[in-house]
């Protein structure tokens, strides 16, 4: 529900304008003067109205305080004809309109709904503009694992409350998919989903994006910024790889999670604000809380509802629907026929060790789309690695791709069957449909261990 505060000291003029906006389903507040006012203030507020002349002061000082503080708060100030100057000056300071009196109350309704609407545009273009949300609805979610479909019980379960979410697992599993599963699960779905990935930022950044800064803060700081727990107000922060925060912010952030309130850098205002904070990390953490890297209470803040997705070769079920799903999706972006898996393609991811887990096979599924011409996708089609990658930038024939992938595939359907065989050569080679003695030279050649 979105809350209106009413700023007039005419109890009969506050009354009335109450009953408008609470017959359009807003809930109202009603202050009598400035002091008031201010203090009623906060980000849960969707507008505020108020009277220009009040008995301690003036409505321009609402302006100021609510401009400083809560950027995306719309102001519409009431007037009398004769202080018109005095409203135009207002609107310089920051109020979103003003409306002369007397007036058609229906009147002040459109102009608080559109301002309602516009500075909630503003603030969802702001985190559009920083990435910080790239879905716009619910994600895709693909698995048919045991372990995948425990996951997805615990976070239908979770989504619907405010509890704090910490996901654990390793790099590439799927970690902010899960978080904006949770998010866009929840009764927050229609707010912001903003992500923050604590590695990415350098260390003497990262305060300053989190919590915003003050205008005057530090030498460059020309106006105030907005931080990003700000921005996620009444929806959902995600705190990725926070493993990597420095100890002094953690116990920034443990004040957020148990006051819900903060200050930018450089200020005094405490800023109040109703966000859902996920966390994810690729280390484990109660190591470095052992080791002293991580704060022991900020670890069991987070704790609360832990989600530990295990590694893509720990849950190989989920290998070919998760392949099918790229293969559909790179098609379709590629306009390009979808191609089946071989069957010997398959073989070949199954037993492929995905040390970089779902992203990895994102990536090769790219690279095997973009070689793969026919009705099927085959083993010469994937590559894997860093080390491939290398190979293939060193070519420059169509032959020597072919080869180079070929040999790539190869190894890997060796590895894969001397792992079903329990390292058996006799049955591998059999199953491989090739010599003993071939088979030993092709280890020897590939340098399987």
């Amino acid at each position: 529900m979105q809350t209106i505060l009413i700023v007039e000291d005419k109890k009969s003029m506050a009354d009335m304008l109450s009953r408008t906006f609470e017959s359009q389903g807003f809930v109202v507040k009603t202050a009598y003067n400035v002091k008031e006012g201010v203090s009623f203030l906060s980000s849960d507020l969707s507008a505020v109205v108020t009277d220009l002349k009040l008995p301690d002061g003036d409505g321009i000082e609402i302006v100021k305080t609510i401009k400083e503080n809560y950027p995306f708060i719309p102001v519409i100030l009431m007037t009398a004809y004769g202080s018109i100057e005095t409203a135009v000056r207002a609107v310089k300071e920051g109020a979103y309109d003003f409306i002369t009196k007397p007036f058609d109350p229906d009147h002040l309704l459109l102009i608080v709904k559109r301002a309602i609407d516009e500075k909630g545009m503003e603030r969802e273009n702001i985190i559009l503009k920083k990435e910080f949300s790239k879905f716009l609805k619910m994600p895709e979610i693909i698995g048919v694992s045991r372990h995948w479909n425990e996951i997805m019980e615990g976070v239908k379960k979770i989504a619907r409350l405010k509890t704090t979410v910490l996901i654990l697992g390793e790099s590439g599993t799927g970690k902010e998919l899960i978080a904006k599963a949770i998010h866009y699960l929840s009764p927050r779905a229609k707010e912001p989903f903003v992500a923050v990935n604590c590695a990415a930022i350098p260390k003497d950044l990262i305060e300053n994006e989190i919590f915003g800064h003050e205008k005057g803060a530090f030498t460059g700081a020309g106006e105030t910024k907005i931080g990003r727990f700000e921005l996620a107000n009444r929806g959902t922060i995600f705190l990725d790889e926070i493993g990597d925060m420095e100890m002094p912010l953690q116990s920034k952030l443990l004040r957020v999670l148990q006051e819900n309130e903060f200050e930018r850098v450089g200020g005094t205002k405490t800023i109040k604000v109703d966000v859902r904070v996920i966390a994810a990390s690729n280390k484990n953490l109660q190591r470095e809380v052992s080791e002293g890297r991580f704060r022991e209470d900020l670890f069991y803040r987070l704790n609360v509802f832990p989600v530990v997705i295990p590694p893509l070769r720990e849950r190989r079920e989920d290998i070919i629907p998760l392949a099918c799903y790229f293969i559909s999706q790179f098609c379709r972006d590629m306009n390009k026929n979808e191609p089946s898996i071989s069957i010997e393609a398959e073989r070949i991811l199954m037993g492929h060790d995905w040390k970089g887990n779902v992203r990895e096979l994102k990536n090769v599924i790219e690279r095997a789309v973009i070689l793969c011409d026919g009705e099927t996708l085959l083993p010469e089609h994937l590559s894997f690695g860093v080390e491939m990658k290398e190979k293939i930038d060193s070519i420059t024939s169509l032959h020597e791709v072919g080869e180079s992938a070929a040999k790539s595939a190869e190894k890997a359907q060796i590895e894969a069957v001397l792992m079903q065989t329990k390292g058996n050569k006799s049955r591998a080679a059999e199953i491989l449909k090739v010599s003993y003695k071939t088979l030993l030279n092709k280890i020897k050649e590939y340098d399987i261990g």
